[in-house]
């Protein structure tokens, strides 16, 4: 019994010393409390939304300011023309388009009827789904304010328009989201899992006493990955355009590259768990819960960014995954060209270039 005791206790032992068990163990279901508390909600806040008032009336800004004090939208833009609207949608500046025809008051106040359109980007259905509820329902309230003031039966007709997914299709969110897991997961944690194998088995030494240099010894575990990883996209968009309907309205040579630089960029990210980790299940526990919990939550796969708080949103400038799914949805669904997805190419690119900097460095200061 004694040596039972002692041995529970040795096992203590061992998992207050290791910094990173404890963590596993400690802080990371206060982080997934933090994460699903704040994450896991239908509300949005603060959607950015682009006004074309053709009337310019009395009327039509009283309205206009009851949609910007609402609190779910916010009112950026002031457009000038229709083709405008179009611009604006596919710079990814707005979520929401409201259009307000000429002779608004006009016919608000004599004919006693008069329409408005709301245009929404459904690249995102359940988002667009939820904005134009929320809008739908402030007109509905502005029209029983104004009938009040005015003892008349006045109508409003709301007119509304789905950009870029019309028929509000769940798989045109689905694929682009599942594409950019299941690359980050494959890509990160093989990378990493048979790095550290080597380590682990103290293979790696040997390695390091061939002809071949550390980073020929890298590029050579990695390459297999580069090409499996790259053939995964190619699977997985197949399946969304021949058994979905995925659209691709943009050029596919440039989505094929973007999808290279992503499994460069998830790649890099396993080469650098790699290097700070000395055992396959230390790998495999970082790549699991560090990669997946956050690229779910985060990367507004599944919940929008813009309904969790601002340290979040920031949080989530730093995940690959957040800008892969942005360019996939630009040139997938809005047909737009490298002048649209510069900057999340350019944030990959740099993203990249760090974790492999970082990762030599490691790397040789481990095994020097």
């Amino acid at each position: 019994m004694l040596q039972f005791l002692a041995f529970i206790k040795k096992e203590f032992y061992h998992i207050f010393r290791d910094r990173r068990t404890l963590l596993i163990l400690f802080g990371m279901p206060v982080i997934q409390i933090i994460l699903f508390g704040y994450a896991i909600t239908n509300e949005i806040r603060n959607a950015e939304i682009a006004v074309l008032d053709q009337s310019n009336d009395y009327y039509s800004s009283r309205l206009v300011q009851k949609i910007g004090a609402s609190g779910y939208f916010k009112i950026t833009t002031a457009l000038q023309s229709e083709k405008e609207i179009t611009e604006a949608f596919r710079a990814g500046h707005i979520k929401v388009a409201l259009v307000i025809p000429k002779n608004f008051g006009y016919n608000f106040y004599h004919n006693h009827k008069a329409p408005v359109q709301l245009i929404t980007d459904a690249s995102d259905p359940n988002s667009a789904t939820t904005l134009l509820n929320y809008a739908t329902a402030i007109v509905g309230n502005y029209q029983q304010e104004m009938s009040g003031q005015l003892k008349l039966p006045l109508t409003i007709d709301v007119h509304p328009r789905m950009q870029y997914n019309p028929a509000l299709k769940g798989v045109f969110m689905f694929v682009p989201g599942v594409m950019t897991l299941i690359l980050m997961l494959v890509s990160a944690m093989m990378t990493s899992i048979t790095i550290t194998r080597e380590k682990e088995t103290g293979t790696m030494e040997i390695l390091l006493v061939s002809p071949l240099s550390p980073g020929m010894i890298i590029v050579g575990k990695v390459v297999p990955y580069i090409i499996l990883s790259f053939i995964n996209a190619l699977v997985i968009l197949s399946l969304g355009v021949f058994l979905f309907g995925m659209p691709v309205k943009g050029s596919l040579l440039l989505l094929l590259m973007e999808c290279g630089l992503f499994v460069l960029t998830a790649l890099s990210l396993g080469i650098l768990i790699s290097t700070i980790t000395a055992s396959q299940q230390a790998a495999m526990m970082i790549s699991m819960v560090g990669l997946l919990m956050p690229t779910v939550l985060l990367s507004g796969f599944v919940f929008p960014l813009e309904s969790m708080p601002l340290p979040l949103q920031m949080f989530a400038n730093i995940l690959p995954a957040k800008w892969f799914i942005i360019i996939l949805k630009d040139v997938m669904l809005k047909g737009s060209g490298l002048l649209a997805v510069w900057k999340p190419t350019a944030v990959l690119l740099g993203m990249t270039v760090f974790f492999i900097a970082l990762s030599v460095r490691n790397f040789k200061t481990r095994l020097s």
